[in-house]
């Protein structure tokens, strides 16, 4: 079958640069116009996160989820019933191959996420991937090169920086509400889901890497950090990391599958105001303190405490409360339609597969103080 219209002549990429945000990726290739007044996608796994996917897509008005592909058969029943008009196949290779489909969204095992997407771009495909993006930074500096190459949108699936709530926190923190920004500290534990090909650091710290990344700015210079494998022949189910920042901004992550509550809490300290954000809050899960404390070496004061502690008000402000997949999801389609660089794009997954590789050496170095490039990838 061809497409409703003919392909357009290829332009030129122009170099994408953005005024705000994340410094974005030079997409060096002619942009891959799109074919079709509906996009046309196709899911590979229907496992975990897959359905999550297939959902939102589905809700999208200018795409489609036109195939989905997994190796189990059973998955794909349960797809042709809650989805009679979409495909369904266990061959991943010929729906990649499939000239209907503009784009391939990925949510397999990571081992798997390399192969796929390198497949998927060389056939002509934008691609979505879950995170984290690779195993190696190699195989994501690899993919972002390939997708340059040809002119492809390659949008890496950090959810957290496209809620409400992160947002938000970005938008205070830019615009500098919390005087100084002092540090960053989460909890994010709970009791599972135990994986098999990533650790506890790939699994959960990784949010707290994209939300760094996307609400502060800042590349950290060093990590270190401690966990540990409590069942041998697993990845390590518990750790604790601390990423160091030039301007004397610090980070504490602390990430668990063995907690026997379910806890997402991140403190944001300012010299100004302080932010506390709770994920699990049904309602005001962002919450804004006027607090504070000052200090003084004035000698006329000095007989004086020279701390001082300030305590205002509390308010929790409005914040988007959309579907963040659903959202992520217009932006990718968007992005492929005009050209726009994803806010996680290519190289937002690099840095976060890049600090992935530095805590876990870090980890299995007992601690030992993994520094980073000064100047990062952005």
């Amino acid at each position: 079958m061809t497409a409703s219209t003919e392909k357009k002549a290829a332009k030129p990429r122009k170099k994408a640069i953005a005024a705000k945000g994340p410094t974005v990726e030079v997409l060096s290739g002619p942009r891959v116009e799109p074919k079709r007044e509906i996009l046309n996608i196709g899911v590979i796994g229907y496992g975990y996160w897959g359905p999550n996917l297939v959902r939102n897509f589905a809700e999208l008005s200018d795409a489609r989820v036109h195939t989905v592909a997994d190796l189990n058969p059973k998955a794909l029943e349960v797809v042709k019933k809650r989805y009679p008009a979409t495909n369904v196949t266990t061959d991943v290779q010929a729906m990649i191959r499939d000239p209907e489909i503009d784009a391939v969204a990925i949510a397999t095992p990571v081992s798997t996420h390399f192969s796929l997407a390198m497949a998927a771009l060389k056939a002509g495909k934008h691609v979505w991937l879950e995170k984290p993006m690779t195993e190696t930074s190699m195989q994501a500096r690899a993919l972002i090169e390939e997708a340059n190459k040809r002119g492809l949108t390659l949008h890496v699936d950090h959810t957290f920086v496209y809620t409400g709530p992160v947002k938000k926190m970005r938008e205070m923190v830019q615009n500098g509400d919390l005087g100084k920004t002092l540090y960053y500290d989460s909890t994010r534990i709970n009791l599972g889901l135990f994986q098999r090909d990533v650790n506890v650091i790939a699994d959960l710290a990784v949010h707290d890497f994209s939300i760094l990344d996307y609400v502060f700015e800042q590349h950290p210079i060093a990590v270190s950090a401690s966990g540990i494998n409590h069942y041998p022949g697993t990845p390590e189910n518990l750790a604790f990391i601390t990423l160091f920042y030039e301007t004397g901004f610090i980070a504490h992550v602390n990430v668990s599958w063995l907690a026997p509550v379910k806890v997402r809490t991140i403190l944001i300290g300012g010299t100004e105001k302080m932010i506390t954000f709770d994920e699990l809050q049904p309602s005001e899960k962002l919450k804004i303190y006027d607090k504070g404390v000052s200090f003084t070496d004035d000698p006329a004061k000095i007989h004086e405490m020279r701390v001082g502690y300030r305590a205002g008000d509390m308010w929790a402000p409005k914040v988007d409360s959309s579907e963040a997949l659903l959202v992520e999801g217009k932006h990718f389609v968007d992005c492929i339609r005009t050209g726009k660089t994803p806010i996680s794009n290519g190289e937002f997954g690099f840095r976060m597969v890049e600090l992935i590789e530095a805590a876990t050496a870090s980890m299995r170095g007992r601690g030992e103080t993994i520094h980073l490039p000064r100047k990062s990838s952005k």
